[in-house]
């Protein structure tokens, strides 16, 4: 979980950052489109939630035992989930095709792969296992 956590922090703070000071940039590369109006406020918007989750990342990444981190993992669970669709979908139905869309959608959907993983393996679900095979 601290290798994920680490990871999807440098990841999504370094997309944050890149979507708050050049969206039309970020757009161009995943999209292959051009923003303007009021879609240039709109991508710093989610480019400072993306920033915010890149931090909530980092500051958990030590305290890999907590429901806090837990929670953090399903909520990029979620997210990583609706990226992965959202992106595919606008290759695919919608037809906008950026140098690093294809990749972005690789990216989503082994980083959704890995929160389940991260999941299945955290402390909560280990105790609760013990306790059921001690309890046989």
């Amino acid at each position: 979980m601290k290798r994920f956590l680490t990871l999807t922090a440098v990841i999504e703070a370094a997309t944050g950052l890149a979507l708050i000071a050049v969206p039309g940039i970020v757009v161009r590369l995943l999209l292959g489109a051009e923003i303007s109006g009021a879609s240039i406020p709109l991508g710093r918007v989610a480019g400072a939630a993306l920033l915010a989750l890149g931090v909530a990342c980092w500051l958990a990444r030590g305290d890999t035992q907590s429901r806090t981190a837990r929670g953090l993992i399903v909520a990029m669970l979620i997210y990583n989930i609706v990226a992965t669709a959202v992106l595919a979908f606008a290759g695919i139905s919608l037809g906008l095709h950026g140098v690093a869309l294809w990749p972005a959608v690789v990216l989503h959907a082994v980083m959704a792969i890995w929160c389940i993983v991260c999941l299945r393996r955290s402390p909560h679900n280990e105790t609760t296992y013990r306790t059921f095979v001690s309890s046989r």
